[in-house]
């Protein structure tokens, strides 16, 4: 039963996204689904694998290492774990090690330490996504760029930051990353995503630093991301159910 309703829930999404792909004039193939599938139960997650998602999200190190050793130990293939969540520079050793791609680089000083790790580790460059915090929310992380189209000040600190991630050996910088405030009305949240792309194309225009990939829109609000550009979207609920 339940391998069942996440096998329908996630031919829903998909369709859902290929919806909002044809609105936008945008090729589904160009939308990366991310099953976030933190503090869910284990057999969803194995069930999600098991209907052929490939890309797993994970908020938190301890909860990812012990689903990958759960998943391969119930005969997942080949996936692809994606680190969401903050995490301290202490730990980020855990990355390379844990995830293929990271969503939430949100200080020079962490990019840094990641940068340290790949090339000492001799390992292939490692993709990642710049979190900036679009509307000024005090609960939500990344680099400040609340106002950046109106403040000199702001988009400038942004480009420096941004700037120098970009030239780190051993990172490949992917693009942006943002959370949305969460409202009943998920065409509320166009501004936000709009002004994440509006950001990536006058930092690409200033820094001229590819960056193709924006990582934008969850359960409430994603076909209204991919609208306005989201290349990934990251997506729990719709896809798991409530959380027990």
């Amino acid at each position: 039963m339940i391998k069942t309703s996440i096998a329908d829930n996630i031919a829903e999404v998909q369709a859902n996204i290929a919806s909002a792909c044809d609105r936008a004039g945008r090729s589904p193939d160009d939308v990366t689904l991310v099953a976030v599938s933190k503090r869910q139960p284990l057999d969803r997650v194995i069930a999600a694998v098991q209907a052929g998602l490939v890309h797993l999200g994970e908020n938190r190190i301890d909860e990812a290492e012990m689903r990958r050793e759960r998943i391969m130990a119930a005969g997942g293939g080949y996936l692809v774990w994606h680190m969401l969540g903050r995490v301290e520079p202490r730990r980020v050793r855990y990355i390379p090690r844990l995830f293929q791609r990271f969503h939430a680089l949100d200080s020079v000083r962490l990019a840094e330490r990641l940068s340290d790790l790949i090339v000492a580790g001799d390992l292939p460059p490692f993709p990642v996504w710049v979190e900036v915090n679009i509307t000024g929310e005090a609960s939500k992380a990344g680099f400040d760029a609340h106002g950046w189209a109106h403040s000199a000040t702001v988009f400038a600190e942004l480009r420096t930051a941004i700037g120098r991630i970009s030239h780190l050996r051993g990172l490949d910088l992917r693009g942006l990353m943002t959370l949305a405030p969460y409202v009943a009305d998920m065409e509320q949240t166009r501004p936000v995503f709009a002004g994440l792309r509006h950001l990536r194309d006058a930092l690409t225009d200033s820094l001229g630093v590819p960056l193709p990939d924006l990582s934008m829109g969850m359960t409430n609000d994603y076909p209204v991301a991919i609208e306005e550009g989201a290349t990934t979207v990251r997506v729990g609920r719709a896809i798991f159910g409530e959380r027990d």
